[in-house]
Protein backbone atom coordinates (compact mmCIF):
# COMPACT_ATOMS: atom_id res chain seq x y z
CA UNK A 1 0.00 0.00 0.00
CA UNK A 2 2.83 2.67 1.00
CA UNK A 3 4.89 1.59 -2.36
CA UNK A 4 1.36 2.32 -4.31
CA UNK A 5 0.56 5.70 -2.26
CA UNK A 6 3.93 7.19 -3.16
CA UNK A 7 3.33 6.47 -6.67
CA UNK A 8 0.13 8.56 -6.95
CA UNK A 9 2.00 11.18 -5.54
CA UNK A 10 6.15 12.00 -6.58
CA UNK A 11 5.93 9.43 -10.07
CA UNK A 12 2.92 12.21 -11.34
CA UNK A 13 4.22 15.02 -9.91
CA UNK A 14 5.70 16.61 -13.32
CA UNK A 15 3.34 14.57 -15.40
CA UNK A 16 0.60 17.02 -14.24
CA UNK A 17 0.88 18.92 -17.80
CA UNK A 18 -1.05 21.29 -18.61
CA UNK A 19 -4.00 21.11 -21.36
CA UNK A 20 -4.25 25.33 -21.39
CA UNK A 21 -1.08 26.36 -22.21
CA UNK A 22 -0.23 27.62 -25.99
CA UNK A 23 2.10 24.79 -26.92
CA UNK A 24 2.43 21.02 -26.33
CA UNK A 25 3.37 19.36 -23.05
CA UNK A 26 3.93 21.74 -20.36
CA UNK A 27 5.78 24.11 -23.22
CA UNK A 28 4.92 27.66 -22.53
CA UNK A 29 4.89 29.94 -25.69
CA UNK A 30 4.51 33.40 -24.09
CA UNK A 31 7.87 35.06 -24.13
CA UNK A 32 6.74 37.45 -26.38
CA UNK A 33 4.07 39.56 -26.92
CA UNK A 34 4.82 40.63 -30.96
CA UNK A 35 5.00 37.28 -31.60
CA UNK A 36 1.87 36.04 -29.68
CA UNK A 37 0.11 38.33 -32.59
CA UNK A 38 1.21 36.44 -35.09
CA UNK A 39 0.67 32.73 -32.94
CA UNK A 40 4.64 32.98 -32.93
CA UNK A 41 5.12 32.19 -36.98
CA UNK A 42 8.39 33.76 -37.42
CA UNK A 43 10.01 33.20 -34.14
CA UNK A 44 13.16 32.53 -35.15
CA UNK A 45 13.76 34.90 -38.26
CA UNK A 46 11.43 38.10 -37.29
CA UNK A 47 13.57 39.51 -34.73
CA UNK A 48 11.59 42.95 -34.31
CA UNK A 49 12.55 43.51 -30.59
CA UNK A 50 14.40 42.22 -27.33
CA UNK A 51 12.34 39.36 -27.28
CA UNK A 52 14.46 37.77 -29.94
CA UNK A 53 17.08 37.08 -26.71
CA UNK A 54 14.42 33.42 -26.31
CA UNK A 55 13.05 33.57 -30.32
CA UNK A 56 16.65 33.66 -31.67
CA UNK A 57 19.51 35.10 -30.24
CA UNK A 58 21.73 35.98 -33.46
CA UNK A 59 18.81 38.42 -33.74
CA UNK A 60 19.69 40.48 -31.28
CA UNK A 61 22.09 41.59 -34.09
CA UNK A 62 19.22 43.66 -36.05
CA UNK A 63 18.80 46.01 -32.82
CA UNK A 64 21.03 48.86 -33.29
CA UNK A 65 19.99 50.76 -29.81
CA UNK A 66 20.05 49.60 -26.67
CA UNK A 67 16.70 47.87 -25.73
CA UNK A 68 14.53 47.29 -22.67
CA UNK A 69 11.13 45.21 -22.73
CA UNK A 70 8.56 43.54 -20.14
CA UNK A 71 5.72 41.85 -20.67
CA UNK A 72 2.71 39.67 -19.48
CA UNK A 73 0.11 37.40 -20.74
CA UNK A 74 -2.58 36.27 -18.75
CA UNK A 75 -4.42 32.64 -19.46
CA UNK A 76 -7.77 31.53 -18.95
CA UNK A 77 -8.91 28.10 -19.47
CA UNK A 78 -12.10 26.34 -19.52
CA UNK A 79 -12.78 22.45 -19.79
CA UNK A 80 -15.89 21.07 -20.68
CA UNK A 81 -16.38 17.24 -18.73
CA UNK A 82 -18.94 14.92 -19.84
CA UNK A 83 -19.67 11.36 -19.97
CA UNK A 84 -18.10 11.07 -16.89
CA UNK A 85 -18.33 7.68 -14.25
CA UNK A 86 -16.11 6.41 -11.15
CA UNK A 87 -15.99 3.24 -9.49
CA UNK A 88 -14.20 1.44 -7.35
CA UNK A 89 -14.44 -2.06 -7.75
CA UNK A 90 -18.80 -2.77 -7.72
CA UNK A 91 -18.99 0.56 -5.92
CA UNK A 92 -19.87 4.01 -8.22
CA UNK A 93 -18.02 6.91 -6.27
CA UNK A 94 -19.97 10.01 -6.52
CA UNK A 95 -18.63 13.54 -7.66
CA UNK A 96 -18.48 16.74 -9.47
CA UNK A 97 -16.94 17.57 -13.00
CA UNK A 98 -17.55 21.38 -13.00
CA UNK A 99 -14.05 21.57 -15.30
CA UNK A 100 -13.28 25.16 -13.89
CA UNK A 101 -9.99 23.74 -12.44
CA UNK A 102 -7.40 26.41 -14.29
CA UNK A 103 -7.33 29.45 -12.22
CA UNK A 104 -6.49 32.78 -14.50
CA UNK A 105 -2.55 32.48 -14.82
CA UNK A 106 -0.31 35.30 -15.54
CA UNK A 107 2.93 34.90 -17.41
CA UNK A 108 5.96 37.41 -16.96
CA UNK A 109 8.63 37.83 -19.72
CA UNK A 110 11.48 40.43 -19.61
CA UNK A 111 14.31 41.24 -21.86
CA UNK A 112 17.25 43.71 -22.09
CA UNK A 113 19.67 44.38 -25.88
CA UNK A 114 22.67 46.41 -25.97
CA UNK A 115 24.74 46.74 -29.10
CA UNK A 116 28.65 46.76 -27.86
CA UNK A 117 29.90 47.64 -31.26
CA UNK A 118 28.84 47.00 -34.88
CA UNK A 119 29.04 43.43 -34.85
CA UNK A 120 28.39 42.12 -30.97
CA UNK A 121 25.77 42.71 -28.49
CA UNK A 122 24.82 41.77 -25.33
CA UNK A 123 21.44 40.43 -24.15
CA UNK A 124 19.44 39.10 -20.98
CA UNK A 125 16.18 37.33 -20.67
CA UNK A 126 13.95 36.38 -17.84
CA UNK A 127 11.38 34.36 -18.96
CA UNK A 128 8.80 30.98 -17.96
CA UNK A 129 9.74 28.24 -20.84
CA UNK A 130 7.39 25.75 -19.07
CA UNK A 131 4.73 25.91 -16.49
CA UNK A 132 1.03 24.91 -15.66
CA UNK A 133 -1.75 25.04 -13.04
CA UNK A 134 -4.34 23.16 -12.19
CA UNK A 135 -6.69 22.80 -9.11
CA UNK A 136 -10.12 20.89 -9.85
CA UNK A 137 -13.03 21.52 -7.04
CA UNK A 138 -13.10 20.17 -3.99
CA UNK A 139 -15.18 16.61 -3.92
CA UNK A 140 -14.01 16.34 -7.73
CA UNK A 141 -15.21 12.83 -9.14
CA UNK A 142 -11.67 11.78 -10.95
CA UNK A 143 -9.59 13.03 -7.27
CA UNK A 144 -8.10 10.32 -6.96
CA UNK A 145 -5.97 10.85 -9.63
CA UNK A 146 -5.58 14.57 -9.52
CA UNK A 147 -6.74 17.10 -7.68
CA UNK A 148 -4.29 20.33 -7.56
CA UNK A 149 -0.99 20.76 -10.08
CA UNK A 150 1.93 22.89 -10.04
CA UNK A 151 4.63 23.38 -12.35
CA UNK A 152 7.13 26.59 -13.00
CA UNK A 153 10.13 26.65 -14.61
CA UNK A 154 11.81 30.29 -14.66
CA UNK A 155 14.70 31.08 -16.86
CA UNK A 156 17.52 33.57 -17.04
CA UNK A 157 19.69 33.83 -19.98
CA UNK A 158 22.70 35.86 -20.51
CA UNK A 159 23.27 36.17 -24.48
CA UNK A 160 25.94 37.59 -26.51
CA UNK A 161 25.23 37.38 -30.91
CA UNK A 162 27.56 38.30 -33.47
CA UNK A 163 27.52 39.44 -36.56
CA UNK A 164 29.68 38.22 -39.49
CA UNK A 165 28.53 40.21 -42.23
CA UNK A 166 25.32 41.74 -43.66
CA UNK A 167 23.89 38.29 -43.89
CA UNK A 168 24.60 35.90 -41.25
CA UNK A 169 24.64 36.59 -37.64
CA UNK A 170 24.91 33.89 -34.72
CA UNK A 171 23.98 34.24 -31.25
CA UNK A 172 24.46 31.96 -28.13
CA UNK A 173 23.00 31.99 -24.10
CA UNK A 174 23.54 29.70 -21.41
CA UNK A 175 20.38 28.77 -19.39
CA UNK A 176 20.12 29.01 -15.59
CA UNK A 177 16.76 27.38 -14.76
CA UNK A 178 15.05 26.52 -11.95
CA UNK A 179 12.05 24.02 -11.33
CA UNK A 180 9.70 24.14 -8.61
CA UNK A 181 6.61 21.81 -8.13
CA UNK A 182 3.41 20.93 -6.35
CA UNK A 183 0.53 18.09 -6.94
CA UNK A 184 -2.15 16.87 -4.50
CA UNK A 185 -4.42 14.11 -5.14
CA UNK A 186 -6.65 12.11 -2.86
CA UNK A 187 -6.24 8.72 -1.18
CA UNK A 188 -8.78 5.88 -1.44
CA UNK A 189 -9.90 4.51 1.70
CA UNK A 190 -10.56 0.89 1.24
CA UNK A 191 -12.65 0.62 4.03
CA UNK A 192 -14.94 3.41 2.87
CA UNK A 193 -14.46 3.90 -0.68
CA UNK A 194 -15.61 7.69 -1.14
CA UNK A 195 -15.13 8.83 1.96
CA UNK A 196 -12.87 9.92 4.69
CA UNK A 197 -10.39 10.40 1.74
CA UNK A 198 -6.83 11.04 2.99
CA UNK A 199 -4.47 13.12 0.83
CA UNK A 200 -0.87 13.28 -0.96
CA UNK A 201 1.13 16.19 -1.08
CA UNK A 202 3.97 16.03 -3.05
CA UNK A 203 6.77 19.46 -3.29
CA UNK A 204 10.23 19.74 -4.65
CA UNK A 205 12.42 21.94 -6.67
CA UNK A 206 16.00 21.90 -8.60
CA UNK A 207 18.44 24.16 -10.55
CA UNK A 208 19.83 23.12 -14.00
CA UNK A 209 21.90 24.52 -16.61
CA UNK A 210 21.03 24.57 -20.13
CA UNK A 211 21.59 26.83 -22.93
CA UNK A 212 20.00 28.35 -26.14
CA UNK A 213 22.18 29.10 -29.70
CA UNK A 214 21.01 30.39 -32.96
CA UNK A 215 21.83 31.59 -36.71
CA UNK A 216 19.91 34.48 -38.40
CA UNK A 217 20.27 34.39 -42.53
CA UNK A 218 18.95 37.24 -44.53
CA UNK A 219 19.02 36.61 -47.61
CA UNK A 220 18.24 40.16 -48.82
CA UNK A 221 16.41 43.00 -46.94
CA UNK A 222 13.14 41.74 -47.77
CA UNK A 223 13.49 37.95 -46.65
CA UNK A 224 15.55 36.29 -43.67
CA UNK A 225 15.38 33.00 -42.50
CA UNK A 226 16.59 32.05 -38.53
CA UNK A 227 17.10 28.76 -37.25
CA UNK A 228 16.79 28.24 -33.36
CA UNK A 229 18.15 25.25 -30.89
CA UNK A 230 16.53 25.41 -26.97
CA UNK A 231 18.26 22.49 -25.31
CA UNK A 232 17.24 19.79 -23.24
CA UNK A 233 17.64 20.32 -19.26
CA UNK A 234 18.37 17.81 -16.87
CA UNK A 235 16.73 18.37 -13.78
CA UNK A 236 17.30 16.00 -10.05
CA UNK A 237 14.20 17.58 -7.92
CA UNK A 238 14.96 16.86 -3.91
CA UNK A 239 11.40 16.93 -1.86
CA UNK A 240 9.25 15.53 0.02
CA UNK A 241 5.83 13.68 -0.12
CA UNK A 242 3.48 14.57 3.06
CA UNK A 243 0.66 12.01 3.57
CA UNK A 244 -2.68 13.04 5.83
CA UNK A 245 -4.61 10.52 6.89
CA UNK A 246 -6.93 9.01 9.59
CA UNK A 247 -8.84 6.04 10.00
CA UNK A 248 -7.84 2.48 8.26
CA UNK A 249 -4.83 4.89 6.50
CA UNK A 250 -3.57 6.30 9.36
CA UNK A 251 -0.86 4.14 9.39
CA UNK A 252 0.56 5.92 6.22
CA UNK A 253 0.56 9.45 7.71
CA UNK A 254 3.78 11.17 7.47
CA UNK A 255 6.82 13.34 5.86
CA UNK A 256 8.86 11.00 3.07
CA UNK A 257 11.83 12.03 1.18
CA UNK A 258 12.14 11.67 -2.38
CA UNK A 259 13.90 12.43 -5.57
CA UNK A 260 13.42 13.10 -9.19
CA UNK A 261 15.18 12.80 -12.54
CA UNK A 262 13.20 14.78 -15.07
CA UNK A 263 14.77 16.03 -18.56
CA UNK A 264 12.78 19.15 -20.08
CA UNK A 265 13.07 18.66 -23.83
CA UNK A 266 14.89 20.24 -26.46
CA UNK A 267 13.57 21.99 -29.64
CA UNK A 268 14.06 23.27 -32.59
CA UNK A 269 12.22 26.52 -34.29
CA UNK A 270 12.68 27.30 -38.34
CA UNK A 271 11.19 30.42 -39.51
CA UNK A 272 10.97 32.59 -42.31
CA UNK A 273 9.99 36.21 -42.29
CA UNK A 274 9.61 37.94 -45.67
CA UNK A 275 8.24 41.26 -46.75
CA UNK A 276 5.85 41.16 -49.15
CA UNK A 277 5.19 44.60 -49.52
CA UNK A 278 6.50 47.47 -47.99
CA UNK A 279 3.57 47.36 -45.87
CA UNK A 280 2.79 44.04 -45.21
CA UNK A 281 5.41 40.78 -44.15
CA UNK A 282 4.42 37.34 -44.01
CA UNK A 283 5.99 34.65 -40.83
CA UNK A 284 6.52 30.93 -41.35
CA UNK A 285 7.04 28.54 -38.96
CA UNK A 286 7.70 25.40 -37.56
CA UNK A 287 8.38 23.71 -34.18
CA UNK A 288 9.98 19.94 -33.42
CA UNK A 289 10.06 19.32 -29.78
CA UNK A 290 11.76 16.00 -28.81
CA UNK A 291 9.10 14.81 -26.25
CA UNK A 292 9.86 11.42 -27.40
CA UNK A 293 12.42 11.55 -24.12
CA UNK A 294 9.69 11.07 -21.95
CA UNK A 295 9.30 7.20 -21.83
CA UNK A 296 8.91 7.03 -17.81
CA UNK A 297 8.78 8.63 -14.59
CA UNK A 298 11.54 6.96 -11.85
CA UNK A 299 11.59 7.80 -8.42
CA UNK A 300 14.10 6.77 -5.93
CA UNK A 301 12.56 6.48 -2.55
CA UNK A 302 15.34 7.44 0.42
CA UNK A 303 15.34 4.26 2.30
CA UNK A 304 16.43 6.03 5.87
CA UNK A 305 12.81 7.46 5.99
CA UNK A 306 10.17 4.64 4.23
CA UNK A 307 9.36 1.54 5.05
CA UNK A 308 11.88 -1.28 3.94
CA UNK A 309 10.06 -2.76 1.19
CA UNK A 310 9.71 0.45 -1.21
CA UNK A 311 12.51 0.37 -3.79
CA UNK A 312 12.69 2.50 -6.52
CA UNK A 313 9.27 3.51 -8.72
CA UNK A 314 8.76 3.35 -12.10
CA UNK A 315 5.40 4.29 -14.04
CA UNK A 316 5.69 4.44 -18.30
CA UNK A 317 4.71 7.81 -19.99
CA UNK A 318 6.06 7.02 -23.83
CA UNK A 319 5.26 9.93 -25.02
CA UNK A 320 6.00 11.43 -28.56
CA UNK A 321 7.79 14.01 -30.56
CA UNK A 322 5.53 16.45 -31.52
CA UNK A 323 5.18 19.12 -34.56
CA UNK A 324 4.07 23.06 -34.35
CA UNK A 325 3.26 25.00 -37.58
CA UNK A 326 2.49 28.72 -37.67
CA UNK A 327 1.29 31.59 -40.44
CA UNK A 328 1.34 34.69 -39.65
CA UNK A 329 0.65 38.27 -41.30
CA UNK A 330 1.85 41.86 -39.66
CA UNK A 331 0.19 44.60 -41.87
CA UNK A 332 2.46 48.41 -40.82
CA UNK A 333 -0.98 50.74 -41.26
CA UNK A 334 1.43 53.76 -40.85
CA UNK A 335 4.50 54.57 -39.21
CA UNK A 336 3.02 54.48 -35.44
CA UNK A 337 0.85 51.52 -36.08
CA UNK A 338 1.31 47.51 -36.89
CA UNK A 339 -1.45 45.07 -37.09
CA UNK A 340 -1.11 40.94 -36.81
CA UNK A 341 -2.88 37.66 -36.97
CA UNK A 342 -1.54 34.34 -37.44
CA UNK A 343 -2.90 30.59 -36.62
CA UNK A 344 -1.25 27.59 -35.39
CA UNK A 345 -1.53 24.13 -35.55
CA UNK A 346 0.36 22.19 -32.74
CA UNK A 347 0.23 18.63 -31.95
CA UNK A 348 -0.28 16.69 -28.41
CA UNK A 349 2.46 14.41 -26.92
CA UNK A 350 0.43 12.56 -24.93
CA UNK A 351 -1.10 8.93 -26.21
CA UNK A 352 -4.46 7.72 -25.97
CA UNK A 353 -3.64 4.99 -23.56
CA UNK A 354 -1.72 6.81 -21.07
CA UNK A 355 -4.10 10.37 -21.07
CA UNK A 356 -5.61 10.93 -17.59
CA UNK A 357 -7.06 13.76 -15.82
CA UNK A 358 -3.65 15.14 -15.09
CA UNK A 359 -3.38 15.35 -18.79
CA UNK A 360 -6.47 15.59 -20.76
CA UNK A 361 -4.64 17.13 -23.98
CA UNK A 362 -5.24 16.80 -27.59
CA UNK A 363 -4.15 18.42 -30.21
CA UNK A 364 -5.21 22.22 -30.91
CA UNK A 365 -5.41 25.13 -33.20
CA UNK A 366 -4.59 28.87 -32.20
CA UNK A 367 -5.96 31.45 -33.72
CA UNK A 368 -4.30 35.21 -32.93
CA UNK A 369 -4.66 39.03 -33.14
CA UNK A 370 -2.33 41.28 -32.30
CA UNK A 371 -1.36 45.07 -32.50
CA UNK A 372 1.86 47.13 -32.11
CA UNK A 373 1.94 51.05 -31.18
CA UNK A 374 4.77 53.39 -31.45
CA UNK A 375 3.76 57.08 -29.84
CA UNK A 376 7.48 57.87 -30.68
CA UNK A 377 10.39 56.12 -32.21
CA UNK A 378 11.74 55.28 -28.67
CA UNK A 379 8.57 53.24 -27.27
CA UNK A 380 6.33 50.71 -28.83
CA UNK A 381 3.41 48.99 -26.93
CA UNK A 382 2.02 45.60 -27.93
CA UNK A 383 -1.15 43.82 -27.29
CA UNK A 384 -2.24 40.17 -28.76
CA UNK A 385 -4.96 38.52 -28.16
CA UNK A 386 -5.33 34.16 -29.05
CA UNK A 387 -7.98 31.95 -29.02
CA UNK A 388 -6.97 28.21 -28.18
CA UNK A 389 -9.36 24.90 -29.32
CA UNK A 390 -8.18 21.61 -28.46
CA UNK A 391 -10.14 18.47 -29.98
CA UNK A 392 -12.17 16.70 -28.28
CA UNK A 393 -10.27 13.59 -25.52
CA UNK A 394 -11.31 10.53 -23.64
CA UNK A 395 -9.83 9.69 -20.31
CA UNK A 396 -9.98 5.85 -19.04
CA UNK A 397 -8.13 5.31 -16.16
CA UNK A 398 -8.32 2.68 -13.64
CA UNK A 399 -6.38 1.51 -10.93
CA UNK A 400 -6.61 -1.26 -7.64
CA UNK A 401 -5.71 1.33 -4.97
CA UNK A 402 -7.35 4.77 -6.60
CA UNK A 403 -10.34 3.01 -8.71
CA UNK A 404 -11.59 3.45 -12.23
CA UNK A 405 -12.22 7.19 -13.93
CA UNK A 406 -13.66 8.05 -17.19
CA UNK A 407 -14.79 11.24 -18.85
CA UNK A 408 -14.58 13.11 -21.97
CA UNK A 409 -12.62 16.62 -21.91
CA UNK A 410 -13.39 19.70 -24.22
CA UNK A 411 -10.23 22.37 -24.05
CA UNK A 412 -10.10 25.70 -24.62
CA UNK A 413 -8.77 28.91 -23.63
CA UNK A 414 -8.15 32.72 -24.04
CA UNK A 415 -4.66 34.43 -23.87
CA UNK A 416 -4.61 38.02 -23.54
CA UNK A 417 -1.17 40.06 -23.35
CA UNK A 418 0.56 43.07 -23.29
CA UNK A 419 4.16 44.58 -23.74
CA UNK A 420 6.64 47.80 -23.27
CA UNK A 421 9.64 48.11 -25.70
CA UNK A 422 11.65 51.00 -24.82
CA UNK A 423 14.97 52.05 -27.37
CA UNK A 424 17.83 53.95 -26.04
Amino acid sequence: MSKRLLKTGLAVAITATSSHGFASGFTLNEQSISGMGTSFAGRSSSADDASTVFGNPAGMSRLKRSEVYFGAAAIHAKTDISHASASAGPLSLSGSNDGDMVPTTGVPMGYFVKPLDDKVAFGLGIYAPFGLMTDYENGFQGRYYANKSYVRVITIQPTLSYRFNDQLSVGFGPTFNHIEGELSSSLLNPLSPGRNDGEVRVKGDDTAVGFNAGVLYEFSPRTRAGLTYHSRVKYELEGDTRVSASGALAGLSGKYDASLDLTTPESVDLSITHDLTDALTLHLGSTWTRWSRFKEIRVENDAATLPANLSTIVEEQNWHDTWAHAIGLSYRVSPQWTLRTGIAVDQSPINNTDRSPRVPSGDRTIFSLGAGWSPTQDMTIDVAYSYLQEETVDVNHQSSTRGSYSARYKNSAHGLGASLSYRF
